[in-house]
């Protein structure tokens, strides 16, 4: 009686198992933020003013350290900028503010240059609704 051989496809398998455990971790991409569980409320005051980055409708960058904080920054200014401010003042709160029209993934770019400058955690500032200011 003819019998198949098996010992093939275990091997082809393994190999399989493998190359998904080595290339998994590699897909995953993001940025990770703490969200809170609750309703927002106003954030307690601070002793230290946040360092606040600005997403316009157009996608332009705004950083209110600086000389100039009309004008737009690059990623690369950005980076350095916030690096150099967190050595100064490690416990500085950084907050996001996005206009309503721009894109999700233009925040989320600006949120990834944060990480890169070495910000452990990055806030979101929103405004309250019309009838609960």
């Amino acid at each position: 009686m003819a019998e198949i051989n098996v010992v093939p496809y275990i091997d082809v398998m393994l190999v399989l198992l493998v190359i998904f455990m080595v290339t998994a971790p590699l897909l995953y991409q993001g940025v990770e933020i703490d969200l809170p569980q609750q309703s927002a409320e106003a954030m307690p005051q601070q002793d230290q003013e946040p360092v606040i980055i600005e997403v316009d409708s157009e996608g332009q960058t705004y950083l209110n350290v600086g000389e100039t904080p009309d004008e737009p920054v690059s990623a690369k200014a950005l980076i350095t900028t916030i690096t150099a401010v967190r050595r100064q003042r490690p416990d500085v709160p950084v907050l996001v503010r996005g206009d309503k029209n721009v894109s999700y993934g233009r925040v989320i770019e600006v949120m990834a240059r944060l990480k890169q400058a070495g910000v452990p955690q990055v806030g979101l500032m929103t405004e309250p609704p019309a009838g609960e200011r």
